[in-house]
């Protein structure tokens, strides 16, 4: 049991810290058309994405209250998209021992698998759906964006 200490908070990337949208943009129009339908799978997207308003201020104070992960997907044909998750963190969080993510990242296609309180995310797709703790739908009505997410975890979780 585990007495005085933070909960485990896990946060998904793509579509709660990370605007997917933004980087389709910014392909080029032979990617685009060439990875059409698949973009996940477009080599350098993951690294050029902006994060979702809000998200990185949140993620920053809920690492006050919470001991905060992240807990992503990364497509298994698209290599780059390992390497470059992380590589989009630690420009975001920062790159050394101190920082909210320092070393604090998961990349799974079986979020179920991992222990802990609460997960954010924007699907049920990858374990996400039969997480053991509280699921955290990002997007719908009741979590739209980070600052009603923000509210509810420092309000109700601690």
């Amino acid at each position: 049991m585990r007495k005085n200490i933070k909960k485990i908070l896990y946060i998904d990337l793509d579509g709660v810290v990370v605007d997917f949208e933004s980087g389709i943009e910014q392909l080029s129009d032979d990617d685009s058309r060439k990875y059409s339908g698949r973009y996940d799978e477009a080599p350098g997207i993951f690294r050029i994405m902006k994060p979702i308003p809000g998200a990185i201020d949140a993620v920053r104070q809920l690492a006050g209250y919470f001991d905060v992960f992240i807990l992503s997907t990364a497509p298994w044909n698209n290599h780059s998209a390992w390497s470059d998750k992380v590589v989009w963190v630690k420009k975001y969080f920062g790159d050394s021992e101190g920082c909210v993510l320092y070393k604090k990242m998961i990349l799974t296609h079986r979020k179920d698998l991992n222990y802990g309180d609460i997960l954010i995310d924007d699907r049920t797709k990858n374990g996400a759906g039969e997480f053991k703790g509280e699921l955290i739908r990002f997007g719908s009505k009741r979590f739209p964006n980070w600052d009603r997410v923000s509210e509810y975890l420092i309000n109700n979780c601690r």
